[in-house]
């Protein structure tokens, strides 16, 4: 199992008014399809599979959002691919091996995007930052 691409297909931040008192920020990622694709390597084709994803930043009240819509390409044996399409075809679910593997990629890749794309439409960052904390001396 190995991924060998991610792309971002869709970026949308939007600050619909002033930030002001508490807010929560929910933040969600889904696997919207999952496409069968060849690859071509050299002279070779390599069966490969495309998982579309969607990741959410919702800011509440409705103060703004940041959404992110892209792909990861993802290549394994010919066998595997087609008992995975078919088992999302089925079902839509995944196993559970794949599932860590390629939402890890995407929380990853995205977490560090809605954190730029926060700062520069002025919303709070959409991930706890690290803070210091300054004790006094005993």
């Amino acid at each position: 199992m190995t991924i060998v691409g991610f792309n971002f297909t869709s970026i949308n931040a939007e600050r619909k008014e002033p930030v002001k008192g508490k807010i929560n920020i929910n933040n969600n990622v889904a696997i919207k399809d999952v496409e069968e694709r060849d690859l071509n390597l050299g002279s070779n084709k390599q069966k490969s599979l495309k998982f579309k994803f969607e990741f959410t930043s919702k800011y509440d009240p409705n103060v703004g959002s940041i959404i992110l819509i892209g792909d990861v390409l993802f290549i394994e044996e010919a066998k595997k691919i087609k008992e995975i399409l078919d088992g999302w075809k089925k079902d839509k679910k995944l196993p559970k091996e794949i599932t860590g593997s390629i939402l890890n990629t995407i929380l990853g890749k995205c977490n560090v995007q809605a954190l730029i794309l926060s700062e520069q439409v002025n919303l709070p960052p959409p991930i706890p930052l690290p803070k210091v904390q300054v004790g006094t001396e005993k």
